[in-house]
């Protein structure tokens, strides 16, 4: 039975060899799938965003164990009537209730109605108040983060890379990943919260990481290409990721395991809400962010190489003599 180690090598050799390159019209058509896909999915099923962008009042119940959820929608509704909520089981013995924003005379009645329907102290229900104009600024600032960090990834690979077609390649994976898991996001009704946004910047960051490793081989071995090597440029491309395919899986699977593990283990069998959004914001992303620089960034870098003059000119050379080689044999 073969081992992993030496599946490694025979990757690593190209006598095994998975067609990222050869192939890739068909993973830029799920690639496109899964972006519009995603892009579509605000339509119909709309992105929830959490108090912090949109604004509202917020109350805590503190000290009921195994509280009854829909007790807290129904006591907020007693006092407004439709009123939108959101309620979530912090810790084992605290309730936190989401809704529109609300007068003090509504947040006092809202306060002695879930006093009175979980048979607690009035110190034991907090309130708090977002107003619109802080949300506005977090979700400002949320996307001048977004927009300076993908500016800086785009100038910093092309000093690094010494070509603008990596950094475009690269980019687009980012937006790949971010359309995506934003979409996984709405699909299964996950809140966007501030947490969430990091994690985003996060899988971002893990997702560069990831390109640039490749990218760094893909440059080592179109640099080594000469009139000597018997590849074509996108045949050195698609041996390089394969070269980094094992080490990528690695660092998938070694980013995954601990992020998964808060996220089923600490958020949801031992309910620790506050790491739900980071830790599902990071596995999600982790996962996509693997599949695209696999699938999208490096095959599409190899498409926008291809048709350089020199490329196309040294490649008919290699795929003649290749076909010489073989007529003689």
């Amino acid at each position: 039975m073969r081992s992993m180690n030496d599946f490694g090598n025979d990757l690593y050799t190209g006598k095994v060899s998975f067609p990222f390159v050869g192939r890739r019209r068909l993973w830029f058509i799920i690639a496109a799938v899964l972006v519009i896909g995603s892009a579509l999915v605000p339509l119909f099923r709309p992105i929830q965003f959490s108090i912090e962008f949109t604004g509202g009042s917020q109350f805590t119940v503190n000290g009921v164990v195994d509280a009854d959820q829909l007790a807290a929608t129904e006591a907020v509704q007693s006092v407004v009537p439709g009123a939108a909520t959101k309620v979530a089981t912090i810790g084992e013995d605290a309730l936190r209730i989401q809704t529109d924003q609300m007068t003090d005379a509504e947040t006092r009645a809202v306060t002695a109605a879930l006093v009175e329907t979980y048979d607690v102290d009035t110190e034991s229900v907090s309130s708090s108040f977002i107003g619109p104009s802080w949300g506005d600024s977090v979700t400002r600032q949320s996307l001048w983060g977004l927009a300076i960090f993908l500016a800086l990834t785009f100038v910093i690979l092309a000093l690094y890379f010494r070509t603008w077609k990596m950094s475009v390649a690269a980019m687009i994976g980012l937006v790949d990943v971010l359309v995506v898991t934003v979409g996984v996001y709405a699909l299964f009704g996950f809140e966007i919260s501030p947490a969430a946004v990091i994690g985003f910047l996060t899988i971002l960051s893990y997702s560069l990481y990831d390109t640039t490793v490749v990218f760094d081989k893909i440059r080592e071995n179109t640099f080594e290409d000469g009139e000597s090597s018997g590849r074509t440029f996108g045949e050195s491309v698609n041996l390089a990721v394969n070269q980094t395919l094992i080490r990528s899986i690695n660092t998938t699977v070694v980013a995954a395991l601990p992020t998964g593990a808060i996220l089923f283990i600490g958020a949801l069998w031992l309910g620790a809400q506050t790491l739900t959004d980071i830790s599902l914001s990071i596995f999600v992303g982790t996962i996509v962010a693997a599949y695209s620089t696999l699938f999208v960034a490096a095959p599409l870098f190899s498409l926008l190489r291809e048709n350089e003059p020199a490329l196309k000119s040294r490649d008919a050379r290699v795929l003649e003599a290749r076909s010489a080689a073989v007529a003689s044999a």
